[in-house]
């Protein structure tokens, strides 16, 4: 099971900077020219979660192996794409092809790294970016809806059950408004339809405001705009300095603290990033315990024990029979699945049972 994030924005705003650091590689090339990064690169990188030092102590486990996400970085999107400006139609090929947006905004001044419109304004950019997103998906749907309505005219059942939900995409496309202000108001399976579509514009974004070294700890007022901006959209934001990241990036895990704590940071910002980017997909952790390793794994918010138990393998969901479910707090608080099991915390769970954030699970099944 693989999440995509994909890294976007206007060039020379810190896309790859921010990606090399991320992956810990020099994949991406960063330079101070547009359309630097042209084929996208990609990279996994472990999810952090603090929980699992914890779990391995109590089971006493060898090794512990987070659960990952990937990194697209795509090339700098420029006004005009929908159009085919710059790296416009390769641009839009590639984001289509992740399930959420990393939009990376310019909220530093630097005389020495130009803009390509000339001008430090990270709202004015990410209007400028999601424009040309609608204008893309607007374009798209108009043509999509025109033989959704012969289809339908003919009581084409599927055409039916779609045309109300994309006429009504078409319509907050064409008053300037992302597809994504929909899912909100939808049922499942009308945001599934509204999924299935899949539009630019209605993949969940998280605004990076790239802020100078200085003002990693406290943010600007640059990213005070983007996350005001972020919150009237209902999506999220956060702040990161790609300078620093990038130097982190180069020290060994002794320096790392000595370095955070003299600039007055908790943690590296690419933790805060790929923990947002994970909940941005709507992902949640489970884990799995033993004295050879403590391991995570990801599935969507909302799935089931026998879904689950296929992420490790999809004979354990074909044979499921039921998964022993202990709750994180309960495993750490009582010490481990002994205690828990003495004091009625581990509970048998079915094949109805939804997994929570946190759940240690060991499954039954029969192949």
């Amino acid at each position: 099971m693989g999440f995509r994030c994909g890294i976007v924005g206007l060039p020379n705003v810190g896309k790859s900077t921010l990606f090399n650091a991320l992956t810990k590689t020099a994949a991406a090339q960063a330079a101070n020219y547009p359309f630097c990064t042209i084929e996208p690169n990609t990279g996994d990188v472990g999810v952090p979660d603090g929980r699992m030092a914890a779990i391995a102590k109590i089971g006493k486990s060898a090794q512990i192996i987070p659960t990952r996400i990937t990194f697209v970085d795509i090339a700098g999107l420029v006004r005009g794409a929908s159009k085919g400006e710059g790296l416009g139609n390769q641009f839009l090929a590639n984001i289509r092809e992740v399930d959420a947006i990393v939009h990376v905004l310019r909220c530093f001044e630097d005389d020495d790294i130009t803009h390509v419109e000339g001008r430090i304004d990270p709202v004015a950019d990410a209007e400028t970016v999601e424009t040309e997103l609608m204008l893309s998906d607007l374009e798209s749907l108009e043509r999509r809806v025109a033989g959704t309505r012969k289809k339908a005219q003919g009581k084409d059942k599927e055409a039916l059950a779609q045309l109300p939900i994309m006429e009504a995409t078409l319509a907050k496309l064409q008053n300037g408004e992302p597809a994504r202000v929909l899912l909100g108001g939808f049922d499942a399976e009308e945001r599934q339809t509204l999924r299935n579509l899949n539009l630019l514009t209605s993949k969940p974004v998280l605004y990076v405001c790239n802020v100078a070294e200085g003002d990693a700890a406290t943010g600007n007022a640059h990213s005070e705009a983007v996350a005001a901006m972020a919150a009237r959209q209902g999506a999220r934001s956060v702040v990161i300095s790609a300078a620093i990241e990038a130097e982190i990036a180069q020290l060994s895990d002794e320096e790392v603290g000595e370095y955070l704590e003299a600039m007055g940071l908790a943690e590296p910002g690419l933790d805060r990033l790929i923990r947002e980017g994970y909940a941005l997909l709507d992902l949640i952790t489970y884990f799995t315990v033993g004295p050879k390793e403590t391991r995570a794994w990801t599935v969507k918010r909302g799935a089931k024990a026998p879904q689950a138990a296929g992420v490790i393998h999809t004979d354990f969901e074909k044979g499921f029979i039921r998964a022993q479910t202990i709750a994180y707090d309960d495993f750490v608080s009582l010490g481990g699945e002994v205690a828990a099991k003495e004091a009625g915390k581990a509970r048998d769970e079915g094949k109805e049972y939804l997994v929570q954030d946190g759940d240690i699970m060991m499954f039954k099944f029969n192949v």
